[in-house]
Formats: C-alpha cells, sequence, structure tokens
C-alpha cells in the first residue's frame, strides 16, 4: 500500500512539474468558460449607429435622446444627404441608420402617424435583426409612454429596410466565416505538421546544415502548401457563388488577391508554429488551440466584437481572421475597393512580414 501511495504522488509531482500539463488541465477550461461566457450572446451593445434627421424638431431629438440612452448604440455619424449612407455602410463603421422623415412632429400632430426608416446593414443578418428589433422596441417605448400617456392618439411607425441582404439570408455571414475558418486551419495546421514530421524523422536537420539559408528553405516550405491553399479557396469561392449563391459584387482578381494574402499569412503563421513545436501532435495542438476557437470566437465570424468586454476586443485586434472576413464581406456583398479595406490590408501584410521575420530568426537559432 505504502509503494502506491508512493507511486500515485509521484505522479503527481510529475504533473505538477509538467507546465504544459497543468495549462492543459486547469488553463484552457478557465479560458473557455470565461470566453465563451462573455462572448456567446444574443445581447447586443455598443452598436455604432448613424442618425439622419430630416426634421430636427423636439419628437426627433427625444426619440434620439431615448435610443442613445439605451445603453445598446452610439452614435457613430450624423449624416445629412442620403448619398452619405451607403458611404456611412461602406466604411464599415456603422451598422444602421435611423432616418426621421421632414416636418416629423407637425406630420404627428396634423396626421396622427409620421414614419422612422431604420436601414440596416443585413451582411450578417442576425445581428441586422436583433439591431433592428431593439431600436423598433425603443421607438414603441417611446410612443407609448410618451404620446399615447398623454392622450394623444399619436402613432410612430418604423419601416425596416435591410441592405446588402434584402432576405436576411444566413449563407452571406457564414461564407465570408467559414473561408476564414478553413483557409486558417488548413493552411496553418498543414504548414505546421509537414515541418514537425521533418523535425521528428530528422531529415529536417539535413536542411539546416545545407547550404540553403533560412529564407529560400522557409520559402521552399510555403510555396507547396500556398498552391494548394489557393486551389481551396477558388473552390470555396465557387461553391459559395454557383451552389448558395452569394454574391461577388467587387472586383474577382481583387477578391483572388487578398485571398493569396491571407493565405500566405497563414502558412507563414504555420511555420512559425512548427519552430515552437517538437512533435506532429504539438503542432497540431497548438494550431487548433490557439487558431480554431480564436477564430470562430474572436474574429466576428459568429458573435458582433463591440459586443465583447474590453479584453476580449484587444485579443480580437491581433486575430488576422478577423481583417479577412472585413475585406470579404466588403468585396463580395458590398462591392468595396481597395479604398475601402486599404487597412485591413495593410495588417495582414504587416502580420505576414512578421511571422516570415520571426520564423527566418527560429531557423537561424537552430542553425547556430
Amino acid at each position: 500500500m505504502n509503494r502506491f501511495i508512493g507511486f500515485v504522488k509521484k505522479e503527481f509531482h510529475h504533473i505538477f512539474r509538467d507546465y504544459r500539463t497543468m495549462l492543459i488541465l486547469f488553463g484552457m477550461p478557465i479560458a473557455q468558460i470565461l470566453i465563451f461566457g462573455y462572448v456567446v450572446s444574443n445581447e447586443i451593445k455598443d452598436v455604432n449607429i448613424g442618425i439622419y434627421d430630416k426634421s430636427k424638431d423636439n419628437v426627433t431629438q427625444q426619440i434620439t435622446n431615448k435610443i442613445l440612452s439605451s445603453g445598446f448604440f452610439i452614435l457613430n455619424e450624423n449624416l445629412n444627404s442620403d448619398k452619405e449612407i451607403e458611404v456611412a455602410f461602406k466604411k464599415g463603421n456603422i451598422r444602421e441608420v435611423i432616418i426621421f422623415e421632414p416636418n416629423f412632429a407637425q406630420k404627428l400632430k396634423r396626421e396622427g402617424v409620421a414614419e422612422i426608416q431604420i436601414v440596416a446593414d443585413a451582411s450578417d443578418a442576425n445581428t441586422a435583426n436583433i439591431v433592428t428589433n431593439y431600436t423598433k422596441a425603443i421607438i414603441q417605448d417611446y410612443a407609448r409612454n410618451e404620446l399615447l400617456a398623454q392622450g394623444l392618439p399619436f402613432q410612430i411607425e418604423p419601416n425596416v429596410r435591410l441592405i446588402y441582404n434584402e432576405e436576411a439570408k444566413g449563407v452571406y455571414m457564414f461564407v465570408p466565416g467559414t473561408m476564414a475558418l478553413i483557409l486558417m486551419l488548413v493552411s496553418a495546421m498543414m504548414t505546421s505538421i509537414s515541418i514537425a514530421r521533418e523535425k521528428e524523422l530528422g531529415t529536417m536537420e539535413v536542411l539546416l546544415v545545407s547550404p540553403l539559408k533560412p529564407l529560400p528553405i522557409v520559402i521552399g516550405k510555403v510555396i507547396p502548401y500556398m498552391a494548394l491553399s489557393f486551389i481551396n479557396g477558388l473552390v470555396i469561392i465557387a461553391l459559395s457563388y454557383f451552389v448558395f449563391k452569394m454574391p461577388i459584387q467587387g472586383n474577382l482578381v481583387f477578391l483572388l488577391l487578398e485571398t493569396l494574402l491571407f493565405i500566405l499569412m497563414a502558412l507563414s503563421l504555420g511555420v512559425l508554429i512548427s519552430t515552437a513545436s517538437k512533435s506532429q501532435m504539438a503542432a497540431m495542438f497548438i494550431s487548433m488551440f490557439a487558431l480554431m476557437l480564436p477564430t470562430l470566437l474572436l474574429s466576428g465570424f459568429i458573435f458582433p466584437i463591440e459586443n465583447m468586454p474590453g479584453v476580449l476586443q484587444w485579443l480580437s485586434a491581433i486575430m488576422p481572421a478577423k481583417y479577412f472576413i472585413i475585406i470579404i464581406k466588403n468585396i463580395m456583398i458590398k462591392g468595396s475597393g481597395i479604398g475601402t479595406v486599404w487597412k485591413e490590408t495593410l495588417i495582414l501584410t504587416g502580420m505576414t512580414i512578421f511571422f516570415l521575420i520571426m520564423s527566418i530568426k527560429k531557423f537561424k537559432v537552430r542553425l547556430e
């Protein structure tokens, strides 16, 4: 019995001494419950909206104040013309525009009915429906508590219009996100596993002592997977267009170039992961843990980033898939060009260069 107890103590000692095992046992569950608890929610908050007030009277001001004081919405922009609406949506800064018709208060008193138009960006259909429902509820609450309570038979009619996805198809949201997830996992994971396999077999050491410099080795490893991943990207785009009827409003060549950039970034990340992995299993674990869950939860694929706590919003800012999803939605759904997505393109380019430099440095360390 004493031998058995001693054996159990020894196992506990080994577990506590191995920080990676402790991370898996305690770190992953804590991280997952915190991320899922904060991210998985159908509620909204801090949604950026625009207001186009053609009337600018006391009633429209009261309704605007009630909407903004609800805690769900933030005024991002006051619009002055119909042309500014599409420009604001293409910038990606707002999810909704609330439009008050001219002479709102006068029409309400004269006819008893006035109209508010709610225009929502339905490239994310679920969020658009939630945002418009919240807005309608606030407007109806104002009409009930402020107007009917005074004994005035006034009625405010919210008229909802969805743009970029009038039928509110879920495929408009899932195709860009799924495309980012597949390309990220396939590109990064396959590259990291293949290089880790060579390290396990000892063939990587042969490359490291060869006349080849680190840069040609890294590029040589990346090129075959870049070609295969790009074919994957072409298949995904073709399926989304022909099978799921996803539009391609923007330039197809520009779309393919952005896809190629994202693939190159993911491959570079995969090479970097491989330098920190001693085995294929370790490379797969790091790829799955570091890429799959963050891409699903923190990239804006399923859940709006503005709903997340500040810490998770900061984490989402370093998620490459976040910027690729923004680019894909803008090109495919909104027909935008480089003038709209230049910032996201620059960020992905910077990440690619960073991962490549770090990978080459890691190879140089091994060479020394």
